[in-house]
């Protein structure tokens, strides 16, 4: 397979240099600058944001290597703080002891007597030497310690101190994610008002579906028409004829009889006609 793919390249590169000559790596470099930039302007805003988030997350690992580094350093300073206030209280002790020594020397007797033994000048003037050897080592030695405890407690606070700057940029950097994605949200939903979301699919099977019932349905009207049976038009055979003629003597009848009852003059009674009866014979 490796063996396969070496080879397609290796013609891909003989035919691209075939075609384009000297200008094939500006060609490649220029098409995958191109490809790129396709590439990336399909990644929907949501997965970059995503992203941007990710490699946030991704410096929670190197904040727990300087927290490590703290928490060791902070040990080790603590041991190193006690061995050396150790060191120096039997310092103080053995600079006690020299003194005491030497002022013992000092007053010119022979001997000494200390701790039930007696020693000669000569023997505590030798103890003082070595005493005194052993206790400038050992001051050289606490002196070393004490410049090392300094340069571990000056590391110790620039790992502080970059512990904090780590945690406020990110801290930060999560602050500015979010504002990414509340203003992506609000981007969106606005996109959702001005053009709701419509299923392309749905939208196309009901236009195809009513196009379809609309093609049947011309069919059946063809079949209607060439049957004999027109359909989309007036019924002029099912029309019922009315005779005008006797209605309108009717109208005119009913309406002249009515004015004629309005418009006649009101007769007067007439008188009543008083009998007399005449004599009597």
């Amino acid at each position: 397979m490796l063996k396969k793919a070496i080879i397609g390249t290796g013609a891909v590169m003989a035919l691209g240099t075939l075609i384009f000559g000297r200008d094939v790596l500006s060609y490649g470099r220029a098409a995958w600058s191109a490809t790129r930039d396709a590439v990336k302007s399909e990644v929907p805003m949501e997965f970059e944001v995503q992203r941007a988030r990710t490699m946030v997350e991704q410096l929670v690992p190197a904040i727990h290597s300087t927290l490590k580094v703290i928490a060791e350093q902070q040990v080790d300073i603590e041991h190193l703080n006690r061995e050396i206030a150790r060191r120096t209280e039997d310092m103080q002790q053995q600079k006690s002891q020299l003194l005491t020594l030497k002022q013992d020397l000092e007053t010119g007797q022979a001997t000494f007597v200390y701790a039930s033994h007696r020693y000669t000048s000569d023997d505590v003037k030798r103890d003082l030497r070595h005493r005194f050897d052993r206790f400038k080592t050992a001051e050289s030695l606490l002196d070393r310690d004490r410049r090392i405890l300094t340069a571990r407690e000056q590391a110790l606070a620039a790992h502080e101190k970059t512990l904090d700057s780590m945690l406020e940029q990110k801290k930060e950097l999560e602050a500015q994610v979010e504002q990414l994605d509340a203003r992506l949200q609000t981007i969106r939903a606005e996109q959702t008002v001005s053009s709701p979301a419509i299923d392309e699919s749905a939208l196309s099977n009901a236009k195809r579906l009513i196009a379809e019932v609309n093609k049947q349905l011309d069919v059946q009207e063809k079949l209607l028409d060439s049957e004999g049976k027109f359909v989309g038009l007036i019924p002029v055979e099912a029309k019922t004829s009315v005779d005008f003629s006797n209605l309108t003597a009717e109208i005119n009848g009913y309406f002249n009889k009515s004015t004629q009852e309005k418009t006649a003059p009101a007769q007067k009674p007439a008188p009543a006609v008083v009998k007399t009866e005449g004599p009597k014979t």
